[in-house]
């Protein structure tokens, strides 16, 4: 665990020092040019630098140790501060750039001349936000593959915050830029700035549409996601191998931090069984349940009369 949360802070780190970089580039370039597509891009790299300043604070806040008022811990501090993280990526970002265009497209005017500035600064950005691209990349694959799953699903089933929004900025960010080259280069191929702040337009409606996505993932979490099917599906399977558990009443998962999962679980168990039978069993349950997944925290199981649960089971 304290070896992904360093590998996080390098991959959050390597992001802002990247963001913090393009933002001034981009400014400069903007203002000098004239281009609502660089004033756009400028305001997406301030957003992604301050969103991953707030991953940051996210990481060093859900470290704190667990307490009287708050016994499972700090681990769901990661999911409020990337909550807030895309909330500024949609306002600052999205939105500025959508009404920048807007209003490059019915005020007229646009690039003042300085293409040179516009496409010095985007070949920049493109470098420096491909480094930190590859390097959240990098990390997310490896878990990815440590996890069975498809960089994809990973992204999207992850509760690991941190890496995947990055990975998600990075992915807009050089969309972006794509974006912000086209607009720019039909400006001055055309003499119309129409392009300029439509690709402006674009790109707000890009970080938008991220914005939602990734508050939409960690609202999930936030209010007490359940671990995937697949996933609880396996946890089930390590307690149904037992031959002393009859059946499995109820299976309750959720994630109280990054790959920090809490497993409750309500059994029916043999008759013939001496109390310090069951106190074995529990503690080989514990360990299966972790042998099946990794992400496996805090256990609570609930073995409680076979015929009387069965009963309550089936009227329930």
């Amino acid at each position: 665990m304290a070896e992904h949360q360093s590998e996080s802070s390098k991959t959050v780190w390597v992001a802002i020092a990247a963001n913090a970089a393009i933002t001034v580039v981009k400014a400069v370039a903007g203002v000098v040019a004239g281009s609502s597509a660089l004033l756009a891009e400028a305001a997406h790299s301030v957003a992604d630098t301050s969103n991953e300043g707030l991953l940051m604070v996210s990481l060093k806040r859900s470290e704190r140790p667990a307490d009287e008022q708050h016994p499972f811990g700090y681990g769901k501090e990661r999911f409020f501060w990337v909550l807030l993280a895309a909330v500024f990526m949609f306002v600052a970002g999205g939105v500025f750039g959508i009404l920048e265009g807007l209003y490059r497209i019915f005020r007229g005017g646009g690039e003042s001349g300085g293409f040179v500035w516009s496409y010095a600064a985007l070949g920049f950005a493109a470098l420096a936000e491909g480094v930190s691209w590859v390097r959240a990349f990098r990390q997310t694959r490896s878990e990815a593959r440590a996890g069975g799953l498809s960089v994809v699903r990973y992204i999207r089933e992850s509760s690991e915050p941190a890496v995947k929004t990055v990975a998600s900025e990075d992915t807009a960010a050089l969309a972006g830029i794509a974006i912000a080259f086209a607009g720019i280069g039909l400006s001055q191929l055309t003499g119309s700035s129409a392009w300029d702040g439509g690709a402006a337009v674009a790109i707000g409606v890009i970080l938008c549409v991220v914005g939602v996505l990734i508050a939409r993932d960690t609202k999930g979490l936030l209010i007490g996601e359940a671990a995937p099917a697949d996933e609880r599906r396996r946890l089930e399977g390590a307690i149904r191998r037992f031959d002393e558990v009859d059946d499995v009443l109820q299976l309750l998962t959720m994630y109280l931090g990054p790959r920090n999962l809490l497993v409750a679980a309500k059994l029916n168990l043999r008759n013939d069984l001496s109390a310090r039978e069951v106190e074995e069993l529990s503690r080989r349950i514990d360990r299966g349940l972790r042998e099946a997944s990794p992400d496996v925290g805090a256990v609570y199981l609930d073995a409680t009369a076979p015929a009387e649960d069965r009963l309550a089971h089936r009227r329930g």
